[in-house]
């Protein structure tokens, strides 16, 4: 047997410090816990919600570009930078998506006329229905306007397409439409029907204008016109 090799003597190790007696539990705000991790579900839920963004953020730029025939689902997968699983996770299909895409940009819009007619600061609700016209349809050429949301009803079908417009914006004109007939502004009369023809009128014109080979002039008539439809309604100022 080989002789084990004489191992070195441990150095002797010096006495640790005493340490204070630990203080027991306070009831204090220093004994709070710190910030709990998020549970699983809830992180697989921020993943999610991150991941469907990035597809929405992804085809609201590519269909606007080429429109919806125009973008296949290996582009927007690579635009977002997510698997295709992941889009079909997500989404059905690529409809699915674009509609999605239609509600996003939809209610952009919304916020964007309500911003503008806020920002004007009139207190006239007639005078905020024709602002709220020419908002309209300055954005209508705006490329995801024209080639997504007016695009619409040939992807998505007219039920589902007026669906997800009025989704956001139909509450916006019946809003204003009942605060003019409450003023005196408006002829009284049913709000709801009113509130659908005025947005019917300014679809129309929207689409107009969008589809014009001149398209500032287009705008110049549609907005007179509109503005007319309005004056129409309106009763005088006291």
């Amino acid at each position: 047997m080989l002789a084990t090799p004489e191992q070195p003597a441990t150095p002797e190790q010096p006495d640790s410090p005493e340490q204070p007696d630990s203080p027991g539990p306070s009831a204090g705000p220093e004994s709070a816990p710190g910030p709990q991790p998020k549970p699983a579900r809830r992180r697989q839920a921020d993943r999610s919600a991150a991941t469907r963004a990035a597809l929405v953020t992804a085809g609201r730029r590519l269909f606007a570009q080429h429109g919806f025939t125009g973008v296949a689902t290996d582009a927007v997968v690579a635009a977002a930078g997510v698997s295709r699983g992941a889009l079909y996770h997500q989404f059905t299909d690529k409809t699915a998506l674009f509609a999605a895409v239609v509600d996003a940009i939809e209610a952009d819009v919304a916020a964007r006329i309500a911003a503008e007619v806020a920002g004007a600061a009139t207190t006239d609700p007639v005078e905020a229905l024709r602002l709220a016209a020419r908002v309209w349809l300055r954005l209508c050429v705006e490329p995801e306007v024209h080639r997504v949301v007016l695009d619409g009803p040939s992807v998505l079908g007219w039920s589902e397409w007026r669906e997800l417009c009025q989704r956001h914006v139909f509450g916006l004109v019946r809003d204003v439409l009942a605060a003019g007939m409450d003023a005196g502004r408006l002829r009284p009369q049913p709000v709801g029907p009113l509130a659908h023809l005025l947005m019917g009128a300014s679809d129309e014109a929207a689409h107009y204008v969008a589809r014009a080979e001149d398209s500032e002039t287009a705008r110049a008539e549609m907005t007179t016109a509109l503005e007319h439809l309005i004056d129409g309604l309106s009763l005088p100022q006291d």
